[in-house]
């Protein structure tokens, strides 16, 4: 009977979960590395320009830095597409609000409208960490820092990206002022101080970093609009 049974049903298949199939998934880790500081009548936001994947490098020149107005700037990290295509949203809404209002957007409204676009999306969430720069309504520099689902928060300095586990605590002793003795935790860094930490920064990453590297753009945004620096790095 054992028998008879055996060749009904046929010779025994392995389990479903044996068997080999492919997987498909739609994001990818780019790497780089994103950061702004805030300043009483500026902003600064720099980042590289390398894009890789695993120990392989895509290209050498990959923005992950762009003007949104005459007064802010946006800073992607992790994914390259992802980043390019919220980019291209907040840009076209930025027309919009430009072509209704004969004006520019404000950079706190533009912050709202990032966090609300990711949002949006938190079902199937842009694969990006942003950073949002700009000139606030009083003139001062303002930055917002984002996670993936649009939760924002207004600080004075951040970084995102492969190498943020180094950058961020040279920040927060440079521009935070953390772990110095007498220092005014208050107190705002100069246009120079804060392009001379960002430079320094970056070379110290690349260093450690393999995924950080190649070019540096610096963006620094004031009450003339935005002004734009490019410098080398490391390219190995």
């Amino acid at each position: 009977m054992d028998f008879a049974m055996q060749t009904q049903l046929g010779p025994q298949q392995e389990p479903i979960s044996a068997h080999g199939h492919s997987h498909w998934n739609p994001y990818a880790n780019t790497n780089g590395t994103s950061l702004a500081i805030a300043g009483d009548d500026f902003v600064l936001v720099a980042s590289d320009t390398r894009q890789s994947d695993g120990y392989s490098i895509n290209t050498r020149y990959d923005s992950k830095a762009f003007e949104l107005s005459n007064s802010s700037v946006l800073a992607i990290s992790i994914c390259s597409a992802d980043g390019k295509r919220l980019y291209e949203v907040l840009e076209q809404r930025a027309q919009v609000y430009y072509h209704k209002h004969d004006k520019h957007i404000g950079t706190q409204a533009l912050a709202q409208l990032l966090s609300n676009t990711l949002y949006g999306r938190r079902m199937f969430p842009y694969y990006v960490f942003p950073i949002l720069a700009g000139i606030g309504s009083d003139g001062r520099g303002v930055a917002y820092s984002y996670d993936a689902l649009g939760n924002m928060k207004d600080v004075t300095h951040i970084a995102y990206g492969s190498a943020s586990a180094l950058v961020q605590p040279f920040l927060d002793n440079q521009v935070g002022h953390l772990n110095q003795r007498g220092a005014d935790l208050d107190a705002r860094l100069d246009r120079e101080q804060a392009r001379k930490v960002a430079i320094d920064a970056f070379t110290g990453a690349t260093e450690r970093d393999i995924y950080t590297g190649d070019w540096l753009e610096i963006y620094i945004v004031d009450a003339n609009g935005v002004h734009k620096e490019v410098r080398e790095l490391k390219h190995d």
